[in-house]
């Protein structure tokens, strides 16, 4: 199975050096802001959304705070119909991954269109990584093939952060390029999905570098291949599945978007305070810590990233 590099060739926004941190002199929140988090905590998009919060607090770029709030159930949809009852709300803002496409399309009765949303910003792309324990013995992918194939059928457990989500879907890649049956379990978040590994409860995971990292430094994890176009400096021993002769690349989106509605001037309003937030030394920083590639997009170039990327899944969803 081909599945095509998200997302080439989208329209990338510049930030000029010049955006002062003060959002818009037109519109100010009036009320603390709600900040959304679709997923769970201890995972990546919960570990950026605090960040965030705590940059914007730090150096004062809001009058009102942001106020975290994880919605990870069912796999992001708990999160997006909060999102969409608050249709024309300028104090309710939200952090999404790839399941803000895919989710609406597993379960169409939600009633979701997300180009309906409002694009504040795209922060990054997060990478991911084939994982299995330290001391597991398995130290690359034919290795791993074997290993899987040597277990019955369903007994070979890959975590993953929900059904029909981004890990899903790279576990049934590895599933059909590989003539493997891997077992899907889902949790709630990735934090939660590194601790099974490490734990020893599932046999391999593909967790992002923000969600892992720390088990690796502690030795207890191994990366076996990355889900990228390059190795990643983190991880110079791992391998890309391209350099193993797979034409195959997957990234997720880690953005911000707003309620169905919002008025157009607290749109620009949050536009311009996450561009300033994407500009600050901590978050520069914490791309290059956690392997984040991509740069910040909003307005109409964010809107025909999220077009491209319903496209890419519907194709991989129907696979």
């Amino acid at each position: 199975m081909l599945i095509t590099k998200l997302l080439k060739g989208a329209a990338i926004v510049s930030i000029a050096a010049t955006i002062p941190f003060v959002a818009s002199a037109e519109w100010t929140p009036k009320k603390p802001i709600d900040f959304v988090i679709m997923a769970g905590k201890g995972g990546g998009a919960d570990k950026m959304a605090r960040l965030m919060q705590s940059v914007i607090t730090k150096n004062k770029m809001s009058p009102m705070p942001l106020t975290p709030i994880n919605k990870s159930g069912g796999t992001g949809a708990e999160a997006l119909v909060h999102l969409k009852q608050k249709t024309g709300d300028d104090h309710t803002i939200m952090v999404t991954l790839n399941s803000f496409y895919t989710t609406p399309m597993r379960q169409s009765k939600l009633g979701i269109d997300v180009m309906t949303f409002s694009p504040i910003g795209r922060m990054a792309e997060d990478t991911f990584l084939l994982w299995v324990k330290s001391d597991s013995g398995i130290t690359n992918v034919d290795e791993f093939v074997a290993a899987v194939k040597a277990t019955k059928d369903g007994e070979w457990l890959m975590g993953g952060t929900g059904s029909g989500s981004e890990d899903n879907i790279l576990t049934d890649y590895l599933n059909e390029t590989y003539g493997l049956k891997i077992k899907y379990i889902p949790y709630k978040g990735g934090g939660a999905v590194a601790k099974a590994l490490a734990g020893g409860h599932i046999q391999s995971t593909v967790n992002n570098p923000s969600e892992q990292d720390g088990f690796y430094k502690a030795g207890k994890t191994r990366p076996l291949a990355a889900f990228t176009d390059k190795r990643l400096a983190m991880y110079p021993e791992a391998p890309t599945f391209k350099e193993l002769g797979k034409d195959f690349s997957y990234f997720m989106q880690r953005s911000v978007v707003g309620a169905p509605g919002m008025s157009k001037e607290a749109a620009a309003y949050y536009q311009k305070l996450f561009a300033n937030v994407y500009k600050t030394a901590e978050w520069q920083s914490y791309r290059t810590k956690k392997s984040l590639q991509g740069e910040f997009l909003t307005g109409d170039g964010l809107k025909s990233y999220w077009s491209n990327a319903i496209n890419v899944h519907k194709g991989l969803l129907n696979k």
